[in-house]
């Protein structure tokens, strides 16, 4: 899966990182572009050095691999040889050089652990990591080893002590209705916290308790509808699922346990769970921003927080591609007045189409009633740092528009304490403003929300704030309000 970089990448010490402390690509060279790259993995060419053989790798054989023409590195037991791809790596050789020879998974799932790099890297696959015996040799209980780690079921994971205490199920049943009960132990669990997916037989409920995943995993033992419900009730952390029987027989039991059933983990070790979105509308909101609307299946329950994101995934040319994008409101109004679209089941998403881009022209090719796979929420931001907040400013640039749309709703909306919200919206040109009669009509029906657009390459005509970025602007922009 070629990914695009989230919000967490590059690292801080990347090539990527300009030293005013924003964010750029590291400049590709002519041809070295994903596509590209894609070409080559399937042009038949030796990636590996090893002509088609995998061997076994030690690890004193994967350190003498640390130069740029010759590097190695392990993800997840699996060692390849990427040297092949650092013209490629849009965050530079740096990146890659800091994990040559050595174990990267750490550093792979601190800044893109959603990308799929069995599909990326196939072609640069070296072999297997040697499993080193983790028991004297006179031990003869049958219990085998993955790439030197022991089954979950063996190992005692030293995090879930220090995180929130374990919840627990229950289930009950009617003639025509499962009930599936969680109790969190939490108080401020909502129904952002659920994410539940019915696929087949198999029923997956993600309850997110702060930076821990608590998991009901199961191959249901009957065949239930396509929809359900999911019922919170917020002051006991209570969760209620309800499944509809297709028949009304007794269930003996609810299944059979799936992986990581009944289990509370650290959030970053649960991997993204997709589920296949239907494209319902899209509608240009400037010359080049279009805003999509995405319908979930009715067997998920998903709603995505705000202030997080989540990640597209389309197969092109025969190679997965992923890119996050934060989910928006279908207007900025819209917390004030009736929804259009009921229940939840719908997602927008304000894209910018790239014509020559890999990604975003694909996506706009998809026809009405095409599908996209959309993953779980992914991020790290809390929304409970808004309490008590008084002077809220935000700072954003084109599409990056798209994460203050919910949090300016927010804000708006739940806040009591608020007195001002500032939003300095760069762009280029006066056609490049994402909504901009919506947020001039917002400032007009608000007081509290002020607004102002600065633009790099302006007409003539132009009359208010131009330019880029700088400290003059920034600290005029973030004067603390004197309203009382």
């Amino acid at each position: 899966m070629l990914n695009v970089p989230s919000q967490s990448f590059p690292g801080p010490s990347s090539q990527q990182r300009v030293s005013s402390g924003g964010r750029s690509k590291v400049p590709l060279k002519q041809g070295r572009s994903l596509m590209d790259w894609i070409r080559l993995t399937k042009s038949g060419k030796d990636l590996t050095g090893l002509k088609g053989r995998l061997i076994e790798v030690t690890e004193e054989e994967l350190k003498k691999h640390n130069k740029k023409d010759d590097c190695w590195i392990c993800i997840r037991g699996f060692v390849y040889n990427v040297s092949p791809y650092m013209e490629y790596h849009p965050g530079g050789e740096e990146e890659l050089m800091s994990a040559a020879g050595s174990d990267g998974t750490d550093l792979f799932d601190q800044v893109h652990r959603w990308v799929n790099y069995e599909s990326m890297l196939k072609e640069c696959l070296v072999g297997r990591m040697a499993v080193k015996p983790a028991f004297p040799k006179d031990y003869h209980e049958e219990k085998r080893l993955l790439n030197g780690m022991l089954p979950k079921s063996q190992v005692t994971d030293p995090l879930a002590k220090e995180g929130p205490s374990s919840p627990s199920y229950d289930w009950f049943q009617t003639d025509a209705l499962v009930t599936i009960v969680i109790y969190t132990k939490q108080k401020d669990i909502n129904l952002d916290s659920v994410i539940a997916d019915h696929r087949d037989d198999s029923f997956r409920a993600e309850t997110v308790i702060k930076d821990y995943s608590y998991l009901i995993h199961i191959a249901l033992s009957h065949e239930i509808q396509e929809d359900f419900s999911v019922r919170v009730v917020e002051n006991v952390g209570k969760i209620e699922i309800v499944l509809k029987k297709k028949e009304n027989t007794s269930w003996k039991c609810l299944g059979h346990p799936l992986e990581n059933h009944n289990s509370l983990i650290p959030k970053k070790d649960t991997g993204l769970y997709y589920r296949k979105c239907q494209l319902i509308s899209k509608e240009d909101v400037t010359h080049d921003t279009k805003l999509f609307c995405l319908m979930l299946p009715p067997s998920t329950h998903l709603q995505v927080p705000t202030g997080l994101h989540v990640y597209f995934k389309l197969t092109i040319t025969g190679t997965e591609i992923v890119k996050p994008y934060t989910p928006v409101s279908d207007s900025l109004f819209s917390e004030f007045k009736e929804p259009v679209l009921p229940n939840n089941k719908y997602i927008y998403f304000l894209i910018k189409i790239y014509p020559a881009g890999l990604f975003t022209p694909e996506l706009d090719h998809l026809q009405i009633g095409d599908y996209v796979s959309v993953s779980n929420p992914e991020g790290n931001f809390k929304i409970s740092q808004f309490r008590e907040l008084e002077d809220l400013f935000l700072l954003a640039a084109g599409t990056g528009f798209t994460p203050m749309v919910k949090v300016l709703s927010y804000a708006l909306t739940n806040i009591p304490s608020l007195r001002k919200v500032k939003l300095m919206f760069f762009n280029k040109t006066e056609d490049d403003i994402i909504w901009r009669s919506q947020l001039e009509k917002l400032a007009f029906k608000d007081k509290r929300f002020d607004l102002e657009f600065v633009l790099s390459a302006p007409t003539s005509e132009w009359n208010d704030k131009r330019g880029n970025i700088s400290p003059a602007l920034l600290s005029e922009f973030l004067e603390r309000s004197l309203d009382t």
